[in-house]
C-alpha cells in the first residue's frame, strides 16, 4: 500500500510558523536523511505560560536564539521532551542556559523518563543524560493557563516515546506526533530500544482515538491533516514490509543476516546513507517475527520456519 508522503515544507531555520493562535513551530537547522530538513520545536501557550516541546540538538545556539527571539516578553513554564533521542532531548541544557542568561530561573523538564536502553547494550543515538523533573505516565495530564496536554506513551521508535494531545481555545484535534508517524517518512525503529513489535501497538494507539485526532504536527517534516488514513497506510506498508522479509529470507535460506536483506526488500534504488538504518528496520521485523514463531536464529543470521 503506497503511502501518501507530504514533503513541501517550506520553512526556513529560525522562522516562526504560527499553526494556530498560540500554537508556533520553529525549525532547527539540523538537517540529514533522519530528520530531514531539521528538528520541529512547537511553541504551546502565549504571554505568561509558554511550554515548549523538543529543543533539538546539542549545540543549536542558533535555534535557541530564535526561541527566544520567538516568546519576547513572554514567560516559558516548562520543557517537553517527546523522546531522548539526540536529536530532540540533548538541547535541553543549552535552551535551560539561555534562558538563565535572559533572566528566567528553573524551568522544569517533563518526559517518561530517562533512556531506557543502556549505551553498552545498544542504545545508540539516545540521550543517556537527559532526566526529566516531571516524569509523565501514559495518559498524564499537564495544564497550562490556556491550554490542557495528555501524553500519550507510544514505544516502537523509542521506548520512552510519548505523543501529546493538546486542547486549547480555538484548537481541537491536534495531535503532537513526535517521530512515532511523520508525514515525510515512515519512521526508523532500531533494536533493542526500537521495538516493531510496540510500534504497531502504538499505531493501533493512535488509530483508535478515531476523530479525536483530526491534525498531527510532527518532530521533523510539515502537518499532516486528515491522519487517519495516512496511519492505517503506515501500518498496511509495515505488514507487506514483514511479508517481504519472510519471502526474502526463504528464498536466501538459513544464516541470512538482515543486513543481507536490505538489497532484495528495499530495492536497488535505496539511499546508501539509509542502507544502515534499513538494515536496523529488518531487524526489528525479524524479532517480532521470531517472537511469533516464523523465524529463528540460525548462527549470526536467521531462518525462517514456516
Amino acid at each position: 500500500m503506497s503511502i501518501p508522503f507530504r514533503r513541501e515544507d517550506p520553512l526556513p531555520p529560525g522562522a516562526v510558523e504560527e499553526i494556530a493562535p498560540g500554537l508556533r513551530r520553529i525549525v532547527c537547522a539540523n538537517p540529514g536523511p533522519f530528520t530531514f530538513r531539521g528538528t520541529n520545536t512547537y511553541l504551546i501557550g502565549r504571554g505568561g505560560d509558554v511550554a515548549v516541546l523538543d529543543p533539538g540538538p546539542e549545540g543549536a545556539a542558533e535555534h535557541h536564539a530564535a526561541i527566544l527571539r520567538a516568546t519576547e516578553g513572554e514567560r516559558i513554564t516548562r520543557i517537553l521532551v517527546s523522546h531522548t533521542h539526540h536529536d530532540h532531548s540533548r538541547g535541553v541544557p543549552g535552551l535551560v542556559a539561555a534562558l538563565g542568561a535572559r533572566g528566567i530561573g528553573s524551568v522544569p523538564t517533563h518526559g517518561f523518563g530517562p533512556h531506557m536502553t543502556p549505551a553498552s547494550e545498544g542504545g545508540e543515538g539516545g540521550d543517556h543524560d537527559f532526566v526529566p523533573d516531571v516524569r509523565l505516565a501514559d495518559g498524564a495530564v499537564l495544564e497550562g493557563s490556556e491550554w490542557r496536554l495528555t501524553a500519550l506513551h507510544t514505544p516502537g521508535h523509542c521506548a520512552n516515546h510519548l505523543c501529546f494531545a493538546l486542547e486549547m481555545d480555538g484548537i481541537s484535534g491536534v495531535l503532537f506526533s513526535a517521530d512515532h508517524v511523520m508525514a515525510w517518512s515512515t519512521t526508523v525503529v532500531s533494536p533493542p530500544d526500537g521495538d516493531m513489535s510496540a510500534y504497531m501497538e502504538s499505531l493501533a494507539k493512535l488509530a483508535a482515538r478515531g476523530e479525536a485526532d483530526r491534525l498531527y504536527l510532527p518532530g521533523h517534516g510539515p502537518r499532516l491533516p486528515e491522519p487517519h488514513a495516512y496511519v492505517s497506510a503506515l501500518a498496511a506498508h509495515r505488514r507487506e514490509r514483514e511479508a517481504m522479509v519472510l519471502e526474502a529470507l526463504r528464498k536466501a535460506g538459513p544464516g541470512t543476516t538482515a543486513e543481507a536483506l536490505v538489497p532484495p526488500v528495499y530495492g536497488p534504488e535505496l539511499d546508501p546513507r539509509l542502507v544502515r538504518g534499513a538494515a536496523r528496520s529488518l531487524l526489528a521485523h525479524l524479532l517480532k517475527l521470531e517472537r511469533e514463531g516464523l523465524v529463528a536464529r540460525d548462527g549470526p543470521g536467521w531462518a525462517a520456519t514456516r
